[in-house]
């Protein structure tokens, strides 16, 4: 399986960031190597000293497709999520400046924060979900999928005009505005709605 990612998919994220407002979604990828084990704690890599949390929505693919219309975009996806794109700022930053990749900053193991799965029928509308990071108790992020740039169904269409994509597949949707650094001992609890969807420790 593959993980798909959207950047600067939230107008207040961009600005927060001071990027410049995208004409197309940003695309990258994370291995399947990134993605945090269950029960296990999140440690920081010692080749960061800012490690940022980012908070996303996300969308497990359920059947094999490619070039697939926004129409038909819902038929590929049952299960909702939320999860943690960890990112290293700081080498991020370098790596920016260099006009090189980013996956050394996003990719590396542990990155990817896979929370807890929720039957998509449980919500009326996907493109109207709340979801929220809590810090150590503290509300540091929230966000509500209605303020997307590109909304699930049109990611899905634009992704796979790229990428078959395939059963298991993940699409983290983009964070909103709050992104912050962790520390250890830090507790990072994800909710969508009133549910809790995750809960880890830093190390």
């Amino acid at each position: 399986m593959k993980i798909i990612c959207i950047g600067r998919n939230y107008t207040d994220h961009i600005k927060e960031l001071e990027n410049e407002k995208p004409t197309d979604p940003v695309v990258f990828l994370k291995p399947d190597t990134a993605i945090l084990l269950k029960k296990q704690p999140f440690f920081i890599p010692d080749f960061s000293n800012d490690v940022h949390y980012e908070v996303e929505v996300l969308v497990k693919i359920n059947k094999v497709g490619k070039h697939i219309q926004k129409k038909f975009a819902h038929k590929y996806y049952d299960q909702i999520g939320l999860g943690i794109d960890f990112t290293a700022r700081d080498l991020q930053s370098q790596l920016k400046e260099k006009g090189l990749p980013w996956e050394k900053a996003k990719s590396f193991d542990g990155a990817a924060v896979v929370g807890d799965w929720l039957d998509k029928t449980q919500f009326q509308d996907v493109d109207d979900l709340n979801f929220s990071l809590q810090k150590n108790g503290s509300l540091v992020q929230q966000g509500n999928t209605s303020l997307m740039l590109w909304k699930i169904d049109e990611i899905i269409e634009y992704v796979s005009k790229y990428f078959t994509l395939k059963i298991g597949d993940i699409i983290f949707t983009g964070t909103p505005a709050g992104v912050g650094k962790v520390i250890a001992n830090d507790k990072l609890v994800g909710c969508i709605e009133n549910t809790q969807m995750f809960s880890i420790t830093v190390k």
